[in-house]
């Protein structure tokens, strides 16, 4: 593994732990045995290290959403579904304890929304609202839905249930067939 790899698998075993608030890039430059000078030789800054994190560290659920809106029919509607919840639920789990710092002060999820730009969470949304637009487009969504409110029910379902598992300190419930399902009713 190079540098780079382990610098941002450090920023995520730190972040975890610290938060992104917390965690510096000096202890993140540490934890993976190099000096700090490295830490920059790859990365801007820490919010560069956090987004590098976020999409190499975390279960591929942007990775997955294209594939399934470039190839929708490949499988089952109801599997594309549950892969997309099971990756969701996933993907909150693992992200709550680097982000939730990041709304530890008005000032600092400010800087980071406005550092953020097009690569916020609103990604994910539109992510799963292009899919089934994809859907719709095979004539297995029925033409009119509301796709954008179809992707913020499945999500929002997946942030739901993984804040609550992170809060209560256990395995999140295997929701992710039973999630495809209420949603596929409605769909």
């Amino acid at each position: 593994m190079g540098s780079r790899e382990e610098i941002v698998a450090a920023a995520a075993k730190v972040m975890r732990e610290q938060g992104y608030a917390h965690a510096t890039t000096k202890v993140i430059a540490q934890t993976a045995g190099y000096s700090e000078a490295m830490l920059y030789k790859h990365f801007r800054d820490k919010t560069d290290l956090f987004l590098s994190v976020m999409g190499e560290e975390l279960p591929a659920l942007g990775a997955a959403l294209g594939e399934l809106t470039a190839d929708p029919g490949r499988a089952s509607l109801r599997d594309n579904l549950a892969r997309v919840a099971r990756l969701g639920l996933a993907f909150y789990l693992e992200g709550f304890p680097i982000a939730v710092s990041v709304f530890s002060s008005r000032e600092l999820l400010r800087s980071h929304r406005e550092r953020l730009g097009e690569h916020g969470p609103k990604v994910l949304l539109d992510g799963v609202a292009n899919y089934l637009r994809a859907e719709v487009s095979l004539g297995r969504v029925k033409d009119g839905t509301d796709v954008e409110a179809a992707a913020a029910l499945l999500l929002g379902a997946c942030f739901q249930q993984a804040f609550l598992a992170t809060f209560e300190e256990r395995e999140p419930a295997d929701l992710a067939g039973r999630l495809a399902d209420t949603l596929l009713a409605a769909l």
